[in-house]
């Protein structure tokens, strides 16, 4: 087992660097100027841009600037010889010389509450709709599955957030149409909506938009492989012992039928991080989709390489925990 994991350590550091480094080339080769943007756009002076492209480091080769780059993510450097802890710094922003530790900090509790929200909802969904539907093959329920599935991946989340924030907040009240409460309390004297009851109360229709399409997949994807599990000649050996139903679904069925659904979460993941920009801009959620889009819209690229870092970070590391849980769940994948 430990020989897996410093495999899979060292796979994930191989696959950060890379995606660093294309995602520093697309940068350094983009169009846009972030000197001039900077120093106030199109009547910037000479003087202005010359200072400003030194601040920044723009005049200097693109492996030096990378180099700096990965050295400000390090934890730790060398100081007199000896190393010294230090906390990693994803550098400034080129709009606002604000620090992107800071603001990615306040952004990504917010994505977070979004997407970890949305998959415990969704897996809910997926879960219990896709067992009982393999369990009922064509049964009403079945055909009520199929539905929601082609429903799910057909509707855009955009489409959906809209629908749902015209009925259950505009129609009947029910909930919020936009806006983010913190879990921990507003900042005082602020007059904002804190606390938890606040904070799942405004998340509710972001969540259910978010987690619908991931739902319509995953119930697919549970039916076709609880199906599939249901012939194997281990479930049936374990019926004709006279194994409980239930023992037979939880210890051989489920067990066996969830290795890819596991593996899928690992990956969606990372397709969530990106799809959370639709939600977010419906709800007008101040996470990190929507500082992606207005740090795009204002050329402001070491914001869009911050967020991309530290999205690659968390991607990285939660394959990590899926590769690790899959290989206790399955054995065999250590050997391989």
């Amino acid at each position: 087992m430990f020989r897996y994991l410093v495999r899979r350590v060292l796979w994930a550091i191989l696959l950060f660097l890379i995606i660093t480094f294309v995602t520093f080339v697309i940068f350094f080769l983009a169009p846009a100027d972030p000197a001039r943007a900077q120093c106030g756009g199109e009547r910037a002076s000479p003087s202005c841009l010359k200072l400003a492209t030194e601040n920044l480091g723009l005049d200097r080769p693109i492996p030096i600037q990378y180099g700096k780059f990965l050295h400000r993510l390090l934890p730790a450097t060398w100081h007199d010889g000896h190393p010294a802890l230090k906390t990693p710094s994803l550098g400034k922003s080129y709009a606002s010389d604000q620090d992107l530790n800071q603001k990615i900090g306040r952004a990504a509790p917010v994505t977070a509450s979004l997407v970890f929200g949305g998959a415990v909802l969704w897996m809910l969904i997926a879960l219990s709709v896709g067992v009982f539907s393999a369990l009922r093959p064509r049964s009403l329920l079945d055909r009520a599955a199929m539905l929601f599935v082609l429903v799910g991946v057909s509707a855009h989340p955009i489409w959906i957030g809209l629908i749902l924030s015209y009925f259950f907040g505009h129609k009947w009240h029910i909930t919020p149409i936009a806006n983010y409460a913190n879990f921990f309390g507003a900042p005082p004297d602020t007059g904002l909506p804190g606390g938890p009851w606040q904070w799942f109360y405004h998340m509710i229709l972001p969540w259910v938009t978010f987690a619908i399409l991931f739902a319509a997949l995953y119930v697919r994807m549970i039916r076709a492989s609880v199906m599939e599990t249901l012939n194997e000649d281990f479930v049936r050996t374990a019926r004709a012992k006279g194994a409980p139903e239930r023992s037979v679904l939880f210890s051989h069925v489920l067990r066996n039928a969830l290795l890819p659904v596991v593996t899928m979460l690992g990956m969606d993941i990372g397709v969530a991080l990106g799809g959370a920009i639709f939600t977010e801009s419906v709800f007008q959620l101040p996470g990190l989709g929507r500082e992606l889009v207005v740090a795009v819209g204002s050329d402001d690229f070491a914001t869009v390489v911050g967020i991309v870092v530290f999205a690659t970070v968390v991607i990285l590391f939660f394959n990590l925990i899926v590769d690790l849980l899959y290989a206790w769940i399955d054995p065999r994948i250590r050997l391989t």
